[in-house]
């Protein structure tokens, strides 16, 4: 009886595994995989860590301090923290910000290490009249003063490129080409880019020869449909699974987060889908 009932619960665990494996194939493994958790505001995030780690995310972008705990609960790594500065529109490039933003980032800067994530997000801010050359020297001259903090405790502060054409009216770091010029002018491996490829196409274009030639200066990306930023299949503009063969090609280590915003009535179905087209 004791042999059968092992072999019973045996062939049942098998079973679960085959169905689930059957219903999300294994990953390839050349794309590290994330979602960014501000899409889905109807979902518990502990049901969307659930539902990630289910369909082969090891990532969730953009959460805080307070919720780090959850994401450690289900496995799943804080690909891209936020929780230090004062926001997309107040950045590094207003001098009169610097002691604000630098205090912050100092304080978060060591809890993002010590909760074992090695990035966190930052923002150039508005230009507000300024021209690119002023922006590009107030934001280094911000960030340097953060830079022996962040290599001190092996975290990299990750611009976001942002469009200012659709989205986010005047905001300064809108082309790869300049954040590329402001880590130059930063100097420290600890700065970075991260690259948004829906509003670098709005911005920009070009988006694989673009990334093929920054590459360097980015550790981070993010997805959305073009237009819209919804989902990445058919209905949109851009062919991402081209752009994933072009990361993967560079020998990209870091995470892609799918950040576009489903218009389905079941967006977990979306996302999974998304996963699916980036699997390169």
């Amino acid at each position: 009886m004791a042999a059968t009932t092992t072999a019973v619960i045996a062939t049942d665990l098998f079973q679960r595994a085959a169905a689930a494996e059957k219903k999300f194939p294994q990953l390839k493994g050349r794309i590290n995989h994330s979602v960014c958790r501000w899409c889905y505001p109807g979902i518990p995030l502990a049901e969307l860590c659930a539902a990630a780690k289910e369909i082969g995310i090891t990532g969730i972008d953009l959460v805080g301090p307070k919720e780090w705990p959850i994401l450690k609960q289900y496995g799943l790594h804080a690909a891209m923290p936020h929780g230090a500065g004062k926001g997309i529109e107040e950045g590094f490039n207003d001098p009169a910000l610097h002691d604000e933003l630098v205090a912050s980032y100092e304080t978060v800067i060591p809890q993002v290490a010590e909760a074992g994530y090695d990035q966190l997000i930052c923002f150039s801010g508005n230009r507000r009249g300024l021209d690119d050359e002023q922006g590009i020297r107030h934001c280094a001259d911000g960030l340097k003063r953060l830079m022996g903090t962040a290599e001190k405790y092996g975290v990299t502060l990750v611009m976001e490129l942002l469009n200012s054409k659709v989205d986010h009216p005047d905001y300064q770091c809108d082309h790869t080409e300049w954040g590329a010029a402001l880590c130059d002018a930063v100097g420290s491996n600890r700065f970075k880019l991260l690259y948004d490829i829906y509003h670098m196409q709005i911005m920009e274009g070009d988006v694989i020869a673009t990334i093929r030639k920054y590459h360097p200066y980015i550790a981070h990306y993010h997805t959305g449909g073009v237009p819209g930023r919804n989902e990445i299949d058919e209905t949109q503009e851009l062919h991402y699974p081209a752009i994933m063969r072009a990361i993967a090609e560079t020998g990209f280590k870091g995470y892609v987060a799918q950040e576009f915003i489903p218009k389905r009535s079941e967006p977990l179905e979306s996302l999974e889908q998304a996963i699916r087209i980036c699997d390169v």
